[in-house]
């Protein structure tokens, strides 16, 4: 375990890396028969993304391909800013494929709305998300997850990929982080 982090810094944990670990085993055994007999594509959506993708993936026959997409709405604040970017498109073609976004977080919804009609357009056979987080009080937009692992509040959470300013994206749970780390107390 990384101990080079202030419990300081949090409210609280508000998912244990046990829980992350029973989830996403629950989450893959629902993936693996919805897709049974399928070529499955995860697309990782970079960088919150990483580790739900790596334990996720871990968890698949080893058939199932990955692919990475960079998109952002966010700049080195707390809030979406509401205007997707792509900084890193796929590789692969999405053609007749069966593609499965994996996402940390579903927040507003914007930027996994703007997502998934990009991903559509693309001529895949299917595309649907899932989502280790979702906020269900934060969402602008009506977004189907087809996979949730957690609802969680709507305050600013780090951790298990997510983070504040490109720090805490290494701990192994999800938590709530301080307002006065990021000026807010």
């Amino acid at each position: 375990m990384n101990a080079q982090f202030d419990m300081n810094d949090f409210t609280e944990i508000i998912v244990s890396e046990k829980q992350i670990a029973t989830r996403l085993d629950e989450i893959a055994a629902q993936i693996r028969e919805d897709y049974q007999g399928e070529e499955l594509l995860l697309v990782g959506v970079l960088k919150g993304a990483v580790m739900v993708m790596a334990d996720l993936a871990r968890r698949m026959p080893p058939q199932v391909q990955m692919d990475w997409m960079a998109v952002s709405s966010y700049g080195s604040g707390t809030r979406s800013s509401g205007v997707v970017r792509i900084l890193k498109d796929l590789d692969a073609d999405l053609t007749g494929r069966h593609v499965l976004i994996v996402e940390d977080i579903m927040d507003t919804g914007m930027t996994l709305s703007w997502l998934l009609g990009n991903l559509r357009s693309r001529g895949a056979a299917s595309v649907e998300v899932a989502a280790l987080l979702r906020k269900p009080d934060a969402a602008s937009v009506d977004v189907d997850v087809k996979y949730v692992g957690f609802d969680i509040p709507n305050d600013f959470v780090v951790g298990y990929g997510l983070d504040f300013d490109e720090k805490y994206r290494t701990l192994p749970f999800v938590a709530v982080l301080n307002p006065k780390v990021y000026g807010e107390a």
